[in-house]
């Protein structure tokens, strides 16, 4: 298979609420806890059992290895079942800089310790 992430992905222990996107205002109120599998300044891939649509927007609270949670916008790219389960990727929208160089320096330093 051709790899097609533009950046090494890397495991994190962690959690995710996600929060649907549109113009419903009941949307917004429904959030989901999902297992993150692995993330990159670039996109994240996770876990969880509710069916999400691929192609939509939804916004993210990630809380990283220093306990800091990062807010973000990602776009469902790629879903596949697995047992009970749905596996999802998905792309940073609008990340700010700042944001990406964090998980980047986390990169960096996980990379020379191994």
């Amino acid at each position: 298979m051709e790899e097609k992430r533009k950046s090494r992905r890397m495991e994190l222990v962690s959690k995710l609420i996600i929060k649907r996107l549109s113009g419903k205002k009941t949307d917004g109120a429904s959030e989901v806890i999902i297992d993150v599998q692995n993330v990159s300044k670039t996109g994240v891939g996770f876990t969880c059992d509710t069916l999400l649509e691929i192609g939509t927007v939804y916004e993210v609270y990630l809380t990283i290895w220093t306990k800091e949670v990062i807010h973000a916008f990602v776009e469902i790219v790629r879903i596949a079942k697995e047992e009970n389960v749905f596996s999802y990727g998905g792309i940073f929208i609008g990340m700010p800089e700042m944001d990406a160089a964090r998980i980047e320096v986390y990169d960096t330093v996980s990379s020379n310790v191994k």
